[in-house]
């Protein structure tokens, strides 16, 4: 083998200065296949149970998103007063998800979407204002 390379490599691995010990083993970094794994086995202590028959799960936060959740694993455990959620989830505005969502909304959300569908028209408004100018602006 070429000896400049070698001295590269060498070079490499050495943390410090000249004179330093080199590196002993590379660090690996855990993944986080290695955290659910973890999780599960710390549910399985708690006995949770699978509940079938579940589509979707939205849960609606106080600024308007949603986290959505389609075909979710969910278990439960009634003893310890736990419910687990997993699967992808995606984070969505609640404008998004209107048409379908409309029955799980509560009281609270209704009144924060009536805000919203009042602020709808008014900021159509606006842009149609500015479009309104931009386009006299350009004319000569």
């Amino acid at each position: 083998m070429n000896q400049e390379k070698l001295a590269k490599l060498q070079a490499q691995v050495r943390i410090g200065g000249k004179g330093t010990a080199r590196r002993k083993k590379k660090v690996v970094h855990k993944t986080a296949t290695a955290d659910d794994k973890k999780l599960q086995g710390s549910l399985k202590k708690l006995a949770v149970n699978n509940i079938a028959g579940i589509e979707e799960v939205n849960m609606i936060k106080d600024d308007g998103t949603v986290i959505h959740f389609n075909n979710p694993k969910v278990q439960a455990s009634l003893s310890a007063n736990t419910f687990a959620i997993t699967g992808h989830a995606e984070t969505k505005q609640l404008t998004e998800m209107l048409p379908g969502i409309l029955s799980q909304l509560g009281a609270d959300s209704l009144t924060n979407l009536r805000k919203l569908a009042e602020q709808f028209p008014r900021q159509f408004e606006v842009t149609e204002r500015n479009k309104c100018s931009e386009q006299q602006q350009r004319l000569p």
